[in-house]
């Protein structure tokens, strides 16, 4: 199971899954196409797309850094065509940017219900469609959509109506694009966390005690990792579960991507 030689271009790649996903497929020997909007230093998050270009090449990867607003469609095809020019083509895409508000709908300002949208739904859909032409030519090519299984139970939407559909849309580029592109042999799936991840986004969304309950992003990159090495033509149009993928490859300890050892762990949302 390795990547080395492949290109992954990933979204929202500054920091969180998105990075470890990238620091992941760098030690397999990849070429990681980091993209994100933060190319500067911020006292508000950590990291910037070179801070983790960095990091893949000090792991074995090979870096293109490109600073990038999945909202805007132009700029996306540009950053497909540049990172096909640097590394001869694309084999893996992971739409992990994603914007989050959990909020009712009075409490939902319209200019977020749009960015959620623009985010989630728009930049998985405009990200796929300026990979596709170059995942037609990759090797074992893969769409990686961090999505949750679809599940019309009306808890969860009734608290974050826009989040859920903003994250659904997602999962639905997923279920149509996989049955979409089975006969061009490019595999697109959903992967999404049992448990919340201790990410930027859970610190700023929940209390701190479900921060601490949490678990690291390296167990995503793991699962992520599995998946990619999967036969394109048979595993597709799945909706993962990272602890579940992990199981099957026969992984049985799960304390070491734990925040805290030995805490009760948070499920996240839209799982039972």
């Amino acid at each position: 199971m390795s990547l080395k030689g492949k290109t992954v271009f990933i979204t929202g790649a500054s920091r969180g899954i998105g990075r470890e996903i990238a620091l992941r497929c760098a030690r397999d020997g990849a070429n990681v196409v980091i993209t994100g909007k933060t190319a500067e230093p911020s006292s508000r998050l950590e990291g910037t797309i070179h801070t983790v270009a960095g990091e893949v090449r000090d792991a074995g990867g090979n870096a293109l850094p490109l600073q990038l607003d999945v909202r805007d469609d132009t700029a996306v095809k540009r950053a497909a065509d540049a990172a096909a020019a640097e590394f001869g083509g694309i084999d893996i895409l992971v739409n992990n940017a994603s914007a989050i508000l959990l909020t009712g709908t009075l409490a939902t300002p319209v200019k977020r219900f749009d960015l959620m949208f623009s985010v989630n739904v728009r930049g998985t859909f405009v990200a796929s469609q300026a990979c596709i032409p170059y995942l037609e030519k990759g090797r074992n090519p893969h769409i990686l959509n961090i999505a949750p299984p679809l599940n019309m139970s009306a808890r969860w939407f009734k608290d974050h109506v826009a989040y859920t559909m903003a994250k659904y849309g997602m999962s639905m580029c997923t279920l149509g694009m996989a049955a979409e592109l089975k006969s061009k042999g490019i595999a697109v799936n959903s992967l999404w966390p049992r448990t919340t991840i201790a990410t930027a986004a859970i610190a700023v969304n929940f209390p701190e005690p479900i921060l601490k309950a949490s678990r690291k992003p390296a167990i995503m990159a793991d699962a992520a990792h599995v998946v990619f090495n999967r036969d394109a033509r048979t595993a597709t149009g799945n909706f993962f579960i990272d602890e579940a993928v992990l199981r099957e490859e026969g992984v049985t300890d799960f304390e070491r991507y734990a925040v805290t050892p030995g805490t009760m762990l948070y499920t996240d949302l839209f799982l039972e």
